[in-house]
């Protein structure tokens, strides 16, 4: 029936998880996988995924808050999907990824408060990078332990959450620690903190976020996704971060209103302390940044999602970037998507405003995706670097494709050929 397959999840109404099928005709190209977990409640919508083949699952999560947490599914049909929110807790949970050592590394979307007076357009931040460390990765239904990171500010002390108070909300806005995170040469020291074990505190589903804050991890500017550097031992961990989607935002300048990517070094994958630095400071034309995948060892892509505000002031759509990750500072990025808008989110886009109408104007990137395909814990994401052409290679079994979705107005998905 074929052996090339792309899975999806989907987020939009009722979540499903679908297959589709890359050898099939068209009338049988694209399956139905599942609708509820095995206790059969509905899935909710998916925005992140991943294949883990340490035991050959696929991993979902739900950016839902504390709704939201990770599932796992089989990849036959019908479906067998588990919510593993009793392991990895509720959290607004967007990209995943597993490193070498069988660990997932969750980053979560939580947008923060805003602040008063003239920091009203700007955001706390309020969203955490995260560390799974299973139990059995043959297994995850056995349990482990969550972690969150922490970065030290240059005083030596840990980075935390600004607190809940008005004040104290503006004064995590543009606080010295911000300004410091997102200028360049600056770097920080790291350490993993384990927010809950299941071994000590058991199976019930908790608040992943509220647990981060308590134990002091650094929040972030609503990171999205994130992807180990290929052929560098899962050492060299990239995420971007969103940022405030807003140009009117006081954050913008100095504070990482505009969003940007964090590099992340340690020793090797399960090392609890680390480096991090600012790899790439945002501005209005590269911002509002949602998924990566690289496409060579040196090449790193991230696309925008902007949303419709951002959109009408800076009067353009999303783009897709590419990053040269051996510059150490200020560079210019490659523009080699131009999303634009189909002819849906043309109509919603002369909707807005529209009493009783909620939808969005543009056509998100909301996933880019790099793979050859290849099942095995050898083939995991990271590994090896990809060998784009448009030539099949007659040396390997399987060879690189590069995928990605559109949301909004019609929600195709793309596969990107490359030309000799």
């Amino acid at each position: 029936y074929g052996k090339a397959f792309l899975f999806q999840g989907h987020e939009i109404n009722a979540g499903y998880i679908t297959r589709i099928n890359l050898e099939a005709d068209p009338a049988h190209r694209v399956t139905l996988l599942a609708t509820t977990d095995v206790n059969g409640l509905a899935l909710p919508n998916f925005d992140g995924s991943s294949w883990y083949p340490f035991s050959d699952r696929l991993l979902f999560t739900a950016e839902l808050g504390t709704t939201g947490g990770v599932w796992q599914a089989t990849p036959d049909f019908p479906s067998t999907a588990i919510d593993l929110s009793g392991s990895f807790g509720r959290g607004g949970y967007e990209g995943a990824q597993a490193d070498s050592a069988g660990n997932i590394w969750v980053i979560e979307d939580v947008g923060g408060k805003a602040g008063s007076g003239s920091l009203s357009k700007s955001k706390q931040p309020n969203s955490f990078v995260y560390r799974f460390v299973p139990k059995n990765p043959r297994d995850l239904t056995l349990g482990g332990r969550l972690q969150a990171l922490q970065v030290r500010g240059l005083n030596g002390n840990p980075i935390v959450f600004g607190g809940t108070s008005q004040a104290q909300i503006d004064a995590s806005i543009t606080s010295q620690a911000e300004k410091d995170l997102h200028t360049y040469g600056i770097s920080f020291q790291t350490t993993w903190v384990t927010i809950h074990d299941t071994a000590i505190d058991g199976f019930v589903p908790f608040d992943a976020n509220a647990a981060a804050k308590t134990a002091g991890a650094t929040p972030f500017k609503r990171p999205e996704n994130g992807q180990f550097r290929p052929d560098s031992g899962f050492r060299d961990f990239f995420f971007d971060e969103t940022g405030d989607t807003n140009a009117d935002s006081v954050a913008n300048a100095q504070y990482g209103g505009w969003g940007g990517i964090m590099r992340l070094t340690q020793r090797d994958p399960s090392s609890n302390s680390g480096v991090l630095t600012p790899f790439y400071v945002g501005d209005q034309a590269h911002t509002g940044f949602d998924n990566t995948a690289f496409l060579s060892r040196n090449q790193v892509v991230f696309v925008e999602d902007g949303g419709d505000l951002l959109h009408t002031q800076r009067n353009a759509l999303d783009s897709g970037y590419v990053f040269d990750v051996r510059i150490n500072g200020p560079q210019t990025p490659i523009r080699f998507l131009a999303q634009g808008r189909d002819a849906s989110a043309t109509s919603d886009s002369a909707l807005q405003g529209t009493a009783g109408f909620q939808n969005d104007g543009d056509n998100e990137i909301t996933g880019f995706h790099v793979s050859n395909g290849d099942p095995s814990v050898r083939g995991l994401i990271g590994t090896q670097s990809p060998e784009l052409s448009d030539r099949g290679d007659e040396h390997r079994h399987y060879s690189w494709r590069v995928f990605y979705t559109q949301q909004h107005g019609d929600n195709v998905t793309y596969e990107v050929t490359f030309g000799r």
